[in-house]
C-alpha cells in the first residue's frame, strides 16, 4: 500500500486534501504539536476522522513537542481523547510520554522526525519500544532508506517527499531557543536559516554579506516517488502545515496523480492506501505553489545547489526574459505564458535581492504593473508566484472525490435487500420489509433510477443488477421505499468502513527495559518521566529548554564548505583562516564546525 499523507492546518484544510487524493492527512490538536500556530478542536478532529474514513483514508494527530512535567497530565488525557474519537495515530517525540502510554491503545505510535531518525540502530530501537512507523529525516538518500528497510523490514518508513526544509537535522536544533527563547522543539521556530547572515574567516575577512547562507530550497521528489517506493517508504509526506487550503489541493492532486500513474503501471506491486478516484477542476503544477525553487536534497547523495542565499521567499514559477521596457508604464517578456490581470510577478533586481511587482493590465505578453519597479531592464528573468486564475479555481470546489461501488438488488416477496460491493471488495447489505406490489407497467427503469442516486455520498454505481424472486417479478416498490432501502445500504457501508479502520489498531507499548540508546544524547529530556527513561539507560539526559544549554545549536547535512566549492574530500587549499563564522544582524555569532568524519556540518553557539 502505497500512502499521500498531507497536511492540514486546520479541518478545512484536511477535507480539501482528502477530497484532493490524500490517503491520509496529519493535523495539530490544541496543544503539544510542533506547529504551535496550527492548532486545532477535538470536535474539528472526529469529524475530519469521520469524513476521512469513508474513503478509508486515515488521521494522524502530532503531539511531537517536548513536555514539561506540568503539562504530562493534560497531555495523557488529550492522547486518550484522541483514541477514543478515532484517530489512526499520534506522532509523539517525547519519550516521556512514550513511557506514561501504558497498556494497549487502538491507534498507532508513529516515531516523529522530531526523534532525529537517521540510522539502522536508531529505528531498529524505536520498533522494540513499540512503535509502528517511523518518520525518516529529510536528510537521508534514496540508498539510505533502501538500507534501513532492508535492515528493520517490520518498521513502516514514512519520508517527506515535498515542502519546506529545514537546515538543522528535526529535534537537533537548539538555535531558535537559544537566541530568542523560542523552541523549536515546542512547535516555536524562530526561523534563524531563513535569515540574513555575514559570514567571516577567522582573520576578520568578509567572506559573504547579508545572504541567506542556511535557507534551504523547497524539496520535491514527485519525479523520485517510484525509487522511494522500491526503497521501501510507505508514506509520502508533504511538508505544510501552515499553509493555506490552495497549496494542499493543487500539491496534494498533483502528488496523487504521480501515484496513481505508478499504481496503475504496477499493478500487482502497488496499490494506494485509501479508496476512490478524483476529478479536478484544475490543472496541477507545483511551480504555481509556494516554493523557494526546488531541490530534491540528498535523494542521489551530495550535490550544490540545494540552497538559496538570495531570498527566502517564494520563488513561483519562471515564466520568461523581460524582452523590451517600454517606459515606466509597461514592459513586454518572451513567453508563451498567458497572464491575467493580477498576477503577481517577481525578478531578482541588479542588487540580488527578489523583488516583486503586480500586473494592473495584460494584453497579451504587454504587461502593465501597479508601479514600475526600477532598473527592470531585457533580458531580466520574471518568475510568477501569484496566479490570479490558478487561484481562482482552488477557491471553488475544485476536486471530487467518489468510490465505485457494484449495486445488487433482490426482491423477495416480503423483504427488499440491497448489497453495496466497494473497489476494494467489502461487501456490506441492508435489509426492509416489504409487502409485495404487482406492478401495471414497467418499474425497472425507476428502480434503477432511484437506487443509483448516489449525489452527496462518496460512492458512484458502476453497475447494477436486480434479481427478482420467483414469485416476485414485475414488482411496485414506491420511490419512498426506494429511498429508504438506499440510504441504509450506503450508511451501513461508511459504518463498516470506519469499523474496519478502528479494528486494524492495536498497538503494544513495551514497558521493559529499552534497550540501548544508539545515539549520543543531545538535550531533549524536559520531564522526570522522559530522563528516567534515559538514565534507566545510563545515560543522564537534560533539556536544553528547562535546563539550560549552549554548545553545538545545529547538526546539518547540508554543509556551507561543500556549497561554496571547498569540500574537503575535493581540495585541501581553503581561500580563508578557519574556524568560520556567521553573524545577524543583531551581532548574534556562532561558528561553524565541519565534522568531516560525519560529512556534517555544526554550528556552535560562540
Amino acid at each position: 500500500m502505497l500512502e499521500l499523507l498531507s497536511p492540514a492546518k486546520n479541518l478545512e484544510c484536511g477535507i480539501s486534501a482528502i477530497d484532493h487524493g490524500a490517503d491520509a492527512v496529519y493535523i495539530g490538536a490544541e496543544k503539544f504539536g510542533a506547529r504551535a500556530q496550527a492548532g486545532n478542536s477535538i470536535e474539528d478532529i472526529e469529524t475530519l476522522c469521520n469524513y476521512a474514513h469513508q474513503y478509508g483514508a486515515k488521521v494522524y494527530v502530532t503531539v511531537n513537542t517536548v513536555i514539561y512535567d506540568g503539562e504530562m497530565a493534560e497531555t495523557l488525557e488529550l492522547v486518550r481523547t484522541l483514541d477514543k474519537i478515532g484517530v489512526d495515530a499520534i506522532l509523539i517525540q517525547d519519550m516521556g510520554l512514550l513511557k506514561m502510554l501504558t497498556g494497549t491503545l487502538r491507534m498507532a505510535i508513529h516515531a516523529s522526525t522530531q526523534t532525529d531518525n537517521r540510522t539502522i540502530e536508531k529505528v531498529r530501537w524505536l520498533r522494540d519500544l513499540g512503535i509502528k512507523r517511523v518518520v525518516l529525516a529529510r536528510e537521508l538518500s534514496i540508498n539510505e532508506i533502501r538500507t534501513i528497510h532492508e535492515a528493520v523490514p517490520d518498521v513502516e518508513l514514512e519520508v517527506f517527499v515535498h515542502g519546506a526544509l529545514c537546515v538543522s537535522y528535526s529535534g537537533q536544533c537548539y538555535a531558535s531557543q537559544h537566541c530568542f527563547g523560542r523552541s523549536a522543539n515546542r512547535g516555536e521556530c524562530a526561523q534563524i536559516c531563513r535569515m540574513q547572515f555575514d559570514m567571516k574567516d577567522a582573520d576578520g575577512n568578509m567572506l559573504e554579506s547579508k545572504k541567506h547562507l542556511l535557507s534551504l530550497k523547497d524539496m520535491a521528489q514527485i519525479d523520485n516517488l517510484e525509487r522511494l517506493a522500491e526503497a521501501g517508504a510507505v508514506s509520502f509526506k508533504i511538508e505544510g502545515r501552515l499553509k493555506d487550503v490552495a497549496y494542499v489541493k493543487n500539491v496534494t492532486a498533483a502528488y496523487s496523480e504521480q501515484l496513481n500513474e505508478i499504481c496503475g503501471r504496477n499493478p500487482e506491486k502497488y496499490q494506494r492506501a485509501a479508496m476512490g478516484r478524483c476529478t479536478y477542476t484544475f490543472k496541477t503544477d507545483i511551480r504555481k505553489s509556494f516554493n523557494r525553487g526546488f531541490t530534491t536534497y540528498f535523494a542521489n547523495g551530495r550535490k550544490q545547489g540545494i540552497v538559496n542565499f538570495l531570498s527566502p521567499k517564494s520563488l513561483g514559477e519562471e515564466v520568461g526574459k523581460v524582452k523590451k521596457v517600454e517606459g515606466m508604464l509597461s514592459f513586454i517578456i518572451a513567453t508563451t505564458t498567458a497572464f491575467n490581470n493580477g498576477d503577481g510577478l517577481c525578478f531578482y533586481n541588479s542588487r540580488g535581492e527578489l523583488e516583486g511587482l503586480r500586473i494592473n493590465r495584460a494584453e497579451g505578453n504587454r504587461l502593465f504593473p501597479l508601479h514600475m519597479p526600477e532598473g527592470l531592464k531585457p533580458g531580466t528573468t520574471m518568475y510568477r508566484n501569484h496566479d490570479q486564475a490558478f487561484e481562482a479555481l482552488l477557491a471553488k470546489k475544485s476536486a471530487e472525490r467518489r468510490i465505485e461501488v457494484t449495486m445488487t438488488m433482490h426482491v423477495c416477496r416480503d423483504t427488499l435487500t440491497l448489497t453495496m460491493t466497494d473497489e476494494r471488495g467489502n461487501r456490506h447489505e441492508a435489509t426492509l420489509p416489504y409487502d409485495f406490489q404487482q406492478a401495471q407497467k414497467p418499474q425497472e427503469e425507476n428502480i434503477r433510477r432511484q437506487l443509483t442516486k448516489l449525489g452527496g455520498t462518496p460512492y458512484v454505481c458502476k453497475e447494477l443488477e436486480i434479481e427478482y424472486a420467483e414469485d416476485a417479478q414485475q414488482p411496485f416498490i414506491p420511490n419512498s421505499v426506494l429511498g429508504e432501502l438506499r440510504r441504509c445500504a450506503i450508511n451501513s457501508h461508511a459504518n463498516q468502513s470506519t469499523l474496519n479502520i478502528q479494528n486494524t489498531r492495536t498497538t503494544q507499548i513495551t514497558q521493559d527495559t529499552p534497550p540501548a540508546y544508539p545515539l549520543p544524547y543531545l538535550y531533549n529530556a524536559s520531564n522526570e518521566k522522559a530522563k528516567q527513561f534515559y538514565r534507566e539507560l545510563g545515560v543522564e539526559a537534560a533539556s536544553f529548554e528547562t535546563d539550560g544549554g549552549g554548545g553545538m545549536l545545529m547538526q546539518c547535512r547540508y554543509c556551507l564548505r561543500h556549497e561554496l566549492g571547498y569540500c574537503s574530500k575535493y581540495t585541501k587549499d581553503l581561500p580563508w583562516k578557519e574556524p568560520l563564522y556567521i553573524s545577524l544582524s543583531d551581532g548574534k555569532t556562532f561558528r561553524l564546525r565541519f565534522n568531516c568524519a560525519k560529512c556534517q556540518m555544526e554550528v556552535w553557539a560562540d
